[in-house]
């Protein structure tokens, strides 16, 4: 059972046609979903009004806002199933409300999926559902066995990978290879990429801080990286 909790991804778990089991509703707030009860209904999905404190304790204290899908879990993606020419890298992401931003920002950017390590990294639940507003119905996701080995993946698939590390020579501005097809690789706050991701990547660039804090946090930095490639291929 995997829990979607949230109006916004529990909409957009319904117009992404995922697979939903059922809606449970908090019975007090059935008359402030809309027409979600509607449309879970017309697409097959039983609908279910419980308590309050039912509904708290089937998302595990995440706010629901009323209203939690459920949902077989989603099938991870493979690197072959990528499309479009970039993709996301987390390595080291343990936090589900980082990973849920920083899938928000990658749908919203265009990219084709991201791509976890299966240790050590936050993977989809309640929490990270919630963070992400709905991307996570949307934006295939790849597990692989650790961050070298999905950038080997990655590097036979075509794409380059580049790393954000704050003391790289080169910054996101300066990259020639954020205009190809891409893997952008997200490092966790604090520690930055692992020693191998680092040297594993083709390139390590930074971005230019001008004030006093020496770090962005990591869903912050995942999104300038990717609006920059964003800017390119707009503006190309």
């Amino acid at each position: 059972m995997h829990v979607i909790p949230g109006r916004r991804p529990v909409a957009e778990a319904l117009r992404a046609g995922r697979p939903l089991t059922e809606l449970v509703v908090d019975r007090r707030r059935v008359d402030r979903l809309g027409d979600l009860p509607e449309r879970a209904a017309g697409a097959g999905v039983a609908v279910r009004t419980v308590p309050v404190s039912e509904l708290d304790e089937l998302t595990g204290g995440v706010t629901h806002q009323g209203v939690a899908a459920v949902a077989a879990r989603m099938p991870n993606a493979a690197v072959r199933d990528l499309t479009g020419d970039l993709v996301v890298v987390l390595d080291g992401i343990t936090d589900p409300h980082n990973l849920g931003a920083i899938a928000r920002t990658a749908e919203v950017a265009g990219a084709g999926g991201l791509v976890l390590p299966r240790r050590r990294s936050a993977h989809s639940s309640p929490a990270a559902e919630k963070t992400s507003a709905g991307a996570l119905s949307w934006l295939p996701v790849v597990v692989v066995p650790n961050i070298a080995a999905g950038l080997a993946q990655l590097a036979d698939a075509g794409f380059w990978s580049v790393g954000l590390d704050g003391a790289a020579t080169s910054t996101v501005w300066d990259s020639e290879l954020l205009g190809g097809r891409v893997a952008v690789v997200i490092g966790a706050e604090g520690s930055g990429l692992s020693r191998l991701v680092a040297e594993r990547v083709d390139q390590l660039v930074a971005i230019p801080m001008l004030g006093h804090l020496a770090s962005l946090n990591a869903s912050t930095a995942a999104a300038v990286a990717l609006f920059e490639v964003v800017r390119r291929r707009i503006t190309a």
